[in-house]
């Protein structure tokens, strides 16, 4: 890419703003329009980003009620990180968040830097977003729920319980944060570990559907 086409592009996101969800912004990044998908199309999703279907579960659109439920007022940042369209949450056995990462921290162009400042490079990752409280890992299993070849597991068998939200909608971004989390995987050697995928597609395709 030549240096003015690179000042161009970036001049197009201070002008128009990722946030704006315009049509050039959305391409650039390769962000498809929301979407309500069913079982099988998730499940062909998977195979395409390398999702194992033996942990692969979908999102409740409860969740949605339960995060607007919460207190506004004093959590008003930790609702808007959870509500992030990508996340990873990495979940000590005994249930307290201890690494957690989201696209509007990645920062990077045109796809999100999830390695920023090398912060994948240890297990479990250096901090990105900040470290809340407000959803434990009961609540997070609460609110997902199995596909047809999803084997369950107990948490009580594991050191670490990694939750991996992705989604069609965000397209090559989500390919590109699992190969990361299935790499940083790699450097666990003294840990025992589970990586459960959620697909979140039918959230953002519900808050479409109420705009």
């Amino acid at each position: 890419m030549n240096l003015r086409l690179t000042i161009l592009i970036l001049i197009l996101i201070l002008v128009l703003g990722l946030t704006s969800c315009s049509p050039i912004i959305q391409g650039l990044y390769g962000i498809k329009n929301p979407k309500e998908l069913n079982d099988k199309t998730i499940i062909r999703y998977s195979e395409k980003y390398n999702i194992p279907l033996t942990d692969n579960y979908k999102l409740d659109t409860a969740y949605l009620t339960f995060l607007s439920s919460l207190d506004s007022t004093n959590f008003k940042e930790q609702i808007k990180n959870h509500y992030q369209p990508l996340q990873v949450l990495y979940y000590y056995k005994t249930g307290q968040l201890e690494s957690f990462q989201i696209n509007c921290y990645a920062g990077g162009f045109p796809n999100l830097n999830w390695n920023r400042d090398s912060i994948f490079t240890t297990f479990p990752p250096r901090k990105q977003a900040p470290i809340d409280s407000i959803i434990s890992l009961d609540l997070q299993l609460k609110y997902i729920h199995p596909l047809s070849q999803t084997i369950s597991f107990s948490v009580e068998n594991y050191d670490y319980i990694i939750i991996v939200y992705w989604n069609r909608l965000m397209g090559r971004q989500s390919k590109r944060l699992i190969h990361f989390v299935q790499e940083n995987y790699k450097l666990a050697k003294d840990y025992k570990l589970k990586i459960i995928y959620v697909n979140t597609d039918n959230i953002f395709a519900l808050t479409d559907i109420e705009k």
